[in-house]
């Protein structure tokens, strides 16, 4: 098993986080609640019987994603070189890919560069128009989608296809299949899969990024995945082939599953807060209404950060090397050490500190910029259109993404 499981950690916590991810911030508060007596470390329960560590504060998962102790390669993490993490664990496609989030050092700076010259802020400005063209049709449609009793499911007729027409267009996707990507990247964030199914989206992944890689390379258009194909042929970006189909998953994966989330969770946090949203109206503060957002309701609740390469001692404990360490941004959004006090308030007036929604060092996410170009666009006009909208949540309250790592609502039922 895991070194974690060793009965020299007894003293240390164990939480299990829930694969439906039925109440992350009720785990959230717990995981935080356990750190407080530990100094800032717990173990927590993944799917397959896995054991991994986990810190809880703002301060400890920033000097873990700083520390050059740290490794980001899944090779280093004991349990899949032992075989504990099997092809079959529903985190696996999370894990086992060879792109920039998971290159140290110089292969990350050779795999991040021609990503970083795409992302540019510059970039996201001549995109802008285009994709506020794309709010103002999606939002205009949402009472076409309105059921018997006039309910919409706003994640799916607007958080959902507005990034993903935007990451689709930014790197070539054919439109005949947005649905088969939509429905690929659904099932790697989800845990509360079974082993069959898996195995059949781990099997369609590359061929779905074979195609694309196909397709571009015999019809090239004005997109990153013909950029990248041109880039490799003339030799001025060094990715192999493997390299170059996870880069590209990476981008559309990361690049539209969290954007989601953060489009649909700002429009929750203002329909739940009567007074932010008035806020929100009154001054246009739509952009600060995201920044909280990100800090208090991060779609991304749970993510493996890092591998120690060597024994490094956290919180007065001796993690070994190879062991995996986990950074719970669910929790650490709300550590009253780093945001105050009033961490648990939705408040758009706070004194933003820095939030690690987006990452920190060299690993920072490089589209963070359209990420929340996208989301303040989109709540903007949807707002705007309905200034009415009330949310039509049912007895059993919200549905959430069944997943560890994805925090996000499955459905948004809104009266328009």
């Amino acid at each position: 098993m895991s070194t974690p499981t060793s009965p020299k950690y007894a003293h240390i916590p164990v939480i299990p986080l829930d694969p439906a991810g039925s109440d992350h911030h009720g785990e959230a508060a717990r995981l935080r609640a356990a750190g407080e007596a530990t100094g800032g470390l717990v173990r927590v329960g993944l799917p397959g019987g896995l054991v991994v560590w986990a810190v809880t504060t703002h301060e400890l998962v920033e000097q873990i994603v700083r520390s050059p102790d740290m490794s980001k390669d899944y090779k280093t993490w004991t349990a899949y070189r032992t075989g504990e993490l099997t092809p079959e664990n529903p985190i696996i496609g999370m894990i086992a890919v060879d792109n920039l989030v998971t290159a140290d050092g110089e292969n990350h700076r050779r795999l991040r560069r021609p990503i970083t010259a795409t992302f540019t802020q510059r970039r996201v400005e001549e995109m802008t128009p285009r994709i506020a063209a794309t709010v103002d049709e999606l939002v205009a449609e949402l009472p076409a989608h309105a059921d018997a009793s006039g309910v919409v499911d706003v994640r799916a007729h607007l958080c959902a296809p507005l990034p993903l027409r935007v990451i689709c267009d930014l790197l070539g996707v054919p439109d005949d299949e947005w649905a088969r990507l939509r429905h690929l990247v659904d099932s790697i964030f989800r845990t509360d899969t079974t082993p069959e199914q898996v195995a059949e989206v781990m099997a369609d992944i590359p061929r779905f990024l074979g195609a694309l890689i196909e397709t571009r390379a015999a019809d090239p258009g004005d997109d990153l995945t013909s950029a990248l194909i041109a880039a490799r042929r003339d030799g001025s970006v060094d990715m192999s082939d493997r390299e170059l189909a996870d880069t590209l998953w990476v981008l559309l994966t990361a690049g539209h599953e969290t954007t989601i989330g953060l489009i649909g969770n700002t429009i929750r946090a203002l329909l739940a807060h009567a007074d932010q949203l008035a806020l929100a109206r009154a001054e246009d503060r739509y952009a600060d209404a995201v920044a909280e957002t990100l800090r208090w309701d991060s779609s991304i609740g749970n993510f493996l950060a890092r591998y120690p390469v060597r024994d490094v001692e956290i919180a007065g404990v001796t993690i070994p090397a190879g062991d995996a360490i986990m950074a719970p941004y669910t929790a650490v959004g709300r550590d009253a050490a780093q945001h105050g006090p009033t961490a648990h308030e939705y408040d758009l007036t706070r004194d933003q500190r820095p939030n690690l929604a987006f990452g920190a060092g060299r690993h920072v996410c490089p589209g963070s910029h359209l990420a929340q170009r996208q989301a303040v666009l989109a709540v903007r006009a949807f707002f705007t259109h309905y200034p009415d909208a009330e949310l039509a949540l049912g007895p059993d309250g919200p549905k959430p993404v069944p997943s560890l790592f994805t925090n996000a609502l499955a459905e948004i039922p809104i009266h328009l």
